[in-house]
């Protein structure tokens, strides 16, 4: 009994385990694949972006471009050429009072009439200096005894209207002829005839020339004798019924020393009136 408990005593001595030695710890093994390389994105271009302002390139000049003309009235209408400033200016016109109101009638057997303004006629331009050179000025007439007034009075001042303010000469074509005592580059003549009620005036023509009896370089300014009825030739300028405001007819700088001014009768009789002839020159 004994020897057995001694015999497993001592195998079970020899069994015992024995304590295990650490072990070192591994290093790690090293990454021997090649890194994969990442992946391409591919970016596309947005269609609706923007795309930045190039810089703005000074534009040419156009070499066809013209520059704009002054603004020219007609001046068949309004007689007023309206011309930009500097060595111009608007010529000095005082107007009289308006002696009626309101669109004029139909004129039986007036053609080629020339529409009211219907406003203050714009100011004429003309260089500075230009003044009324007829003022007080002798004129003579085809006339030698009005039927009423003076021929005197035609460069007087006065462009009212008004009982005693006009000069009247007999029936059919009559003329009067102003001297400017020198010559004058003319850039305007304004003729007032008897304004009191509307009339038109027929075959109104305005010549200019050198000498007093219209032989020595003669020129026509106005004419609206569209038959030729006075024999003077046919001209193409309008009609127009008489207003406060006168006739204004552009000279464009002609030089002279001699004005005269045509009519042959009107539409109310066949007698020939004035009031008042201004010109506009400069020596």
């Amino acid at each position: 009994m004994l020897l057995g408990f001694v015999l497993v005593a001592a195998s079970c001595k020899k069994s015992s385990p024995q304590p295990e030695k650490p072990q070192a710890a591994s290093a790690p093994k090293a990454d021997t694949q090649t890194p994969k390389p990442a992946p391409k994105v591919e970016v596309k271009a947005d269609v609706n972006a923007v795309a930045a302002p190039k810089p703005a390139v000074p534009a040419k000049p156009d070499v066809n471009v013209t520059a704009p003309k002054p603004a020219v009235t007609d001046t068949n209408n309004v007689a007023a050429v309206v011309k930009p400033a500097g060595d111009m200016a608007p010529i000095p016109i005082v107007l009289p009072k308006p002696m009626f109101v309101g669109t004029p009638g139909n004129f039986q057997g007036i053609t080629n009439l020339e529409k009211p303004l219907g406003k203050p006629r714009e100011p004429f331009y003309a260089p500075k200096g230009t003044t009324n050179v007829a003022s007080k000025k002798p004129v003579k007439s085809s006339d030698e005894q009005p039927i009423i007034g003076e021929i005197e009075m035609i460069t007087d001042g006065d462009k009212e209207a008004t009982d005693g303010s006009y000069v009247e000469l007999g029936p059919l074509k009559q003329h009067i002829t102003i001297d400017l005592g020198a010559s004058y580059n003319i850039y305007a003549v304004i003729i007032w005839h008897y304004h009191k009620q509307p009339r038109v005036y027929k075959d109104v023509i305005v010549q200019v020339a050198d000498d007093p009896d219209f032989i020595t370089n003669v020129r026509t300014i106005f004419n609206n004798d569209e038959d030729n009825s006075s024999g003077l030739g046919a001209g193409k300028d309008r009609n127009y019924v008489e207003t406060a405001e006168g006739k204004l007819i552009d000279a464009k700088g002609v030089a002279a020393r001699y004005v005269r001014c045509y009519s042959n009768g009107n539409t109310s009789n066949d007698l020939n009136n004035y009031i008042e002839v201004e010109v506009y020159g400069r020596p």
